[in-house]
């Protein structure tokens, strides 16, 4: 099964990983390499099964990370020593 992880796209991009499809009633995979052996992702939030849905995660993430810094800027710029 491909799979494309959108977790770690503001910092490595959008990845993607052939796994094994998940268990049933589950929806975590495991895609091996260079992934530690314990480490999994969640179906829908950090891993896709279409390369769409993971750039439309990371556009999301983007859009919120710049929500965040620019209140991090607003904050910083009203800040009075």
């Amino acid at each position: 099964m491909k799979i494309w992880i959108s977790k770690y796209a503001l910092s490595a991009g959008i990845t993607e990983h052939e796994c094994e499809p998940p268990d049933e009633g589950s929806d975590r995979v495991c895609p091996g390499a260079p992934f530690m052996s314990f480490a999994s992702f969640k179906l829908g939030r950090d891993a896709h099964v279409s390369r769409d849905d993971a750039v439309k995660a990371a556009e999301s993430a983007r859009t919120k990370k710049i929500a965040s810094v620019r209140k991090q800027i607003t904050r910083l710029e009203a800040t009075v020593f």
